[in-house]
């Protein structure tokens, strides 16, 4: 791979995979709408060409696409916008990397495989999502599947990290960054991931540099689980922050969702709090090697590190 495109390079994994990408060497085009946010970015990396445009815009993708090898698709839209604009985001891509003739490799979620059966989920297990955002992923991968060019899916628990603004994770950070009173979504008694996104970016890059790895599905889980708890406790010691964190419940979502259309969409994935579900990283192990994996002592510290410099 010598060029790669990045598509939504500004947001949380989209900026990891440009850094990754641009560590090892690879040429990168980063792509965002607001040239403003790139260039604050990577306006200093001399491997990163800025290049702000509109996804929905076969052309603006187009001009962004020349000369790639690999075109990453870290695209995120607001949960409000998913049915009505996703299938046609990604389609717009698909045919983006076929008519460019390149290779595709999509950043994915858990939401598809619904709820959790108990243990761990690994690649063949069904797709059998109950929620309306889980149902348009599969939606997606299907278009995905039927593209005419390689293509790798890779499939993240919630992310974590520099950058990563629209994470349930930096809804708690923001505060106690801030030394004010902080609340954390979910019961804080629950285990689950929270992938550290450098290292979600190292792991599909080496998806993206192994031919065989195209043409199918790959689940990136974090290192371990933890609970809630733990997160505070981590965060509490890196910032020096003695407030109390309060738990933000379903219903309390529920009642903002009167108010704000953004809030009710998130209401159908809060089963993801109460019912964690855990990927099975074996089949990456197995077949392109050990995984990416930051403790999270280490990877919060860096991610509140940034937000205090940087917000």
């Amino acid at each position: 791979m010598k060029k790669a495109l990045v598509l939504g390079a500004s947001g949380g994994m989209g900026y990891a995979i440009v850094e990754e990408l641009s560590g090892r060497d690879i040429n990168v085009v980063a792509f965002a709408r607001t040239r403003e946010k790139l260039t604050t970015l990577f306006g200093r990396n001399k491997k990163v060409e800025i290049c702000s445009g509109d996804v929905f815009n076969k052309e603006d993708l187009a001009k962004a696409a020349e000369g790639v090898d690999v075109i990453f698709h870290a695209i995120n839209i607001p949960y409000g916008e998913w049915a009505a604009k996703q299938p046609t985001l990604m389609k717009n891509v698909v045919g983006t990397a076929e008519s460019a003739n390149v290779k595709l490799a999509i950043v994915d979620n858990i939401y598809a495989y619904g709820r959790s059966s108990g243990g761990k989920v690994n690649e063949d297990s069904p797709k059998n999502p109950h929620t309306k955002k889980g149902k348009i992923r599969v939606l997606l991968g299907k278009i995905a599947d039927q593209a005419k060019i390689p293509v790798l899916t890779a499939h993240f628990p919630d992310f974590y990290g520099p950058n990563t603004e629209n994470a349930m994770l930096t809804y708690t950070f923001e505060k106690m960054v801030q030394q004010k009173k902080a609340m954390f979504v979910g019961n804080q008694n629950n285990a689950r991931e929270y992938l550290y996104t450098p290292d979600g970016a190292k792991a599909i890059v080496d998806l993206a540099m192994h031919e065989h790895a195209y043409g199918q599905h790959w689940n990136i889980p974090a290192t371990e689980v933890i609970t809630g708890k733990e997160i505070i406790k981590i965060a509490k010691q890196h910032l020096s922050y003695e407030k109390d964190v309060s738990t933000v419940t379903k219903g309390m979502i529920r009642l903002l969702g009167i108010f704000d259309k953004q809030m009710r969409e998130v209401v159908e994935m809060l089963y993801l709090t109460e019912e964690p579900v855990v990927l099975d990283g074996s089949k990456y192990e197995r077949e392109i090697g050990k995984l990416p994996t930051t403790p999270y002592e280490e990877g919060i510290g860096r991610t509140l590190d940034y937000m205090r410099q940087y917000r």
